[in-house]
């Protein structure tokens, strides 16, 4: 990933309580798009929240994976995640996914 992707948040109410939802945003034929990311489980939205800390966006990072199998087919993707360093440059980290399918195909658009 030549250039850098930010994942951003902001707030939402929800059942009375403040929560943060998670997104990229960018630009695509020079159409503005925004993309909905998400952790991979409900708990990962607590790692999340230490990851972002106080600010309101992170870099995200880019994991190439490759797989083969017993008849030697080759599968390959990415996986994402946020990262953070601290003023100590601890680094801090979360996985995340397009939460759907539609986010997904934005995010490799993006990538590119």
């Amino acid at each position: 990933m030549e250039k850098k992707i930010f994942v951003e948040r902001e707030t939402f109410e929800y059942n009375g309580k403040t929560c943060f939802s998670y997104f990229i945003k960018g630009e695509i034929r020079g159409r503005e798009v925004k993309l909905a990311v998400i952790p991979p489980d409900k708990g990962g939205y607590v790692v999340l929240d230490i990851v972002f800390d106080k600010e309101m966006a992170c870099e995200l990072v880019l994991k190439p994976y490759e797989i083969k199998d017993d008849k030697g087919n080759i599968t390959r993707g990415n996986t994402y995640a946020v990262i953070s360093v601290d003023e100590n440059g601890l680094v801090y980290e979360c996985p995340v996914k397009p939460a759907k399918s539609s986010d997904k195909t934005l995010l490799n658009m993006l990538i590119r």
